[in-house]
C-alpha cells in the first residue's frame, strides 16, 4: 500500500480502535494477532493490548481480578475493572489513537457489561455509570464478538492449561455470558459484529478481515 493510502483512522486525525470480545476459549488472542499482522502490512502502526491490563497500573489490578482465590463482589469487580481501564486508556489507548495508530484490544468495556452485568447480575445502570465516567467518548470504532457454544469454549480454555476464576464458574454463568454478548451486539449493530468462531481459525480470520474491510474501509 502506498503511503498516501495508509489508513488514517476513525476521524479527526484519530487512529482506529478495534476490540475483540467473547467468552472463554473464543479465540480472541489468535484472531487479534492475525488481524494485527494484516493491519501492519497496510503500513499503519498497530498497537495490541488487553484488558484487564495493558498498562503498568492496570496489569497490577489484573493479578487481583484473575486470582482464583479472590472473593470479590460483582460491584467490586466492576470498579476494579473500571479503575484498570482508566489507567489503560490514559497511558496506552488514547496516546496511541492520538498519534494515528490502529489499536487492537483483547476485551474492553463490553466485557464488564457481559461478565459483571449479564453474568453476575450487576445492575445495568451501574455498568452504564462506570462506562460513562471512564470510557466517555473513547468507544471502539468496531467490536468483533467471537461467538462459540459454551461447551466448546470451555473445552478450548481447559486445553490451554491456564485457569482463572472466571473459567471455573458454573456452566449457567457462561450461558448468561454468551447471551449477554449477543444482546450487546443487538443493541449496537453499527459498532458490533458477531463472528461464528466455532470454525477453523483460518476461516474465522477470513470473516474478521472481511468485516474490517466493510466496516472501516481498510483494504486488507
Amino acid at each position: 500500500m502506498a503511503e498516501a493510502d495508509v489508513p488514517t483512522g476513525g476521524g479527526a486525525g484519530r487512529g482506529w480502535f478495534i476490540t475483540l470480545e467473547g467468552g472463554e476459549g473464543a479465540g480472541k488472542t489468535t484472531q487479534l494477532c492475525s488481524l494485527a499482522n494484516a493491519l501492519g502490512e497496510t503500513g499503519c502502526e498497530v498497537v495490541t493490548t488487553r484488558e484487564p491490563g495493558g498498562s503498568p497500573g492496570a496489569e497490577r489490578v489484573r493479578s487481583v481480578l484473575i486470582d482464583p482465590e479472590a472473593a470479590l463482589t460483582p460491584l467490586c469487580e466492576a470498579m476494579l475493572h473500571a479503575g484498570a481501564r482508566h489507567d489503560h486508556l490514559t497511558n496506552t489507548i488514547r496516546p496511541a489513537l492520538a498519534r494515528g495508530a490502529c489499536v487492537l484490544c483483547d476485551r474492553f468495556t463490553d466485557s464488564t457489561r457481559a461478565y459483571q452485568g449479564f453474568g453476575l447480575g450487576l445492575a445495568e445502570s451501574t455498568v452504564d455509570t462506570l462506562e460513562e465516567l471512564v470510557v466517555a467518548e473513547t468507544m471502539p470504532d468496531l467490536t468483533l464478538i467471537l461467538d462459540v457454544p459454551v461447551d466448546v469454549g470451555l473445552e478450548r480454555a481447559r486445553g490451554r492449561g491456564i485457569h482463572d476464576r472466571y473459567e471455573a464458574m458454573a456452566f449457567a454463568f457462561h450461558e448468561h455470558l454468551r447471551a449477554g454478548y449477543r444482546a450487546i451486539a443487538a443493541r449496537a449493530p453499527a459498532r458490533c459484529a458477531v463472528v461464528d468462531a466455532n470454525r477453523p481459525a483460518e476461516v474465522v480470520q477470513t470473516d474478521v478481515r472481511r468485516i474490517v474491510r466493510e466496516r472501516l474501509g481498510i483494504a486488507l
